[in-house]
């Protein structure tokens, strides 16, 4: 009887410790929810697998000059890369990628170290795309820029393309 009220304890004690352990907010992200991104990456699916990049490798830049900003948005692995532009940036909102304001862009780049001559990008927009995607900027403070993103990229190399669905960032502002 004596060793029966000892492993019900201690299954107790195990349930207790597995129960209180586990938390929603154990992915270390401060913004890691359906539309969101942890603090520091850029998240997206590309033709459906899944992108993060890495902390140390993703950045917002913001500079101004000639009266007009231009936010440059980047997030690497070690193997891809997102890379977003926009010119004429003003702050909060939404901005489209479409054929009829080049000053708007994005990429995604699979870059071949051995051999840079074989890396490859899709880029949006491109001729004749129309409106192939939008960044919207939700949230912008001193140090830090969060948001969503989509866009279609085309290769120019093989005319081939990749769709960028379900992409959020929360970067560190350099």
């Amino acid at each position: 009887m004596k060793t029966l009220k000892h492993v019900t304890l201690l299954l107790m004690c195990v349930s207790l410790i597995t129960f209180s352990s586990c938390s929603k907010d154990d992915d270390g992200g401060d913004g890691g929810g359906d539309q969101g991104a942890a603090s520091g990456t850029i998240t997206a699916q590309i033709n459906g697998d899944s992108f993060t990049s890495l902390e140390m490798t993703s950045f917002a830049s913001s500079t101004t000059g000639g009266g007009q900003t231009t936010l440059i948005l980047q997030g690497n692995t070690q193997s891809q890369a997102i890379n977003m532009i926009i010119n004429g940036y003003d702050g909060v909102g939404t901005y489209e990628l479409s054929d009829s304001n080049v000053f708007i862009s994005a990429s995604y780049m699979e870059p071949n170290v051995s051999n840079p001559t074989n890396s490859q990008t899709w880029s949006a927009p491109y001729q004749d795309s129309g409106i192939v995607g939008e960044i919207k900027i939700s949230e912008e403070t001193d140090t830090h820029v969060k948001g969503t993103f989509h866009f279609t990229g085309k290769n120019s190399n093989d005319n081939s393309t990749k769709s960028i669905t379900e992409g959020a960032f929360n970067l560190k502002k350099q």
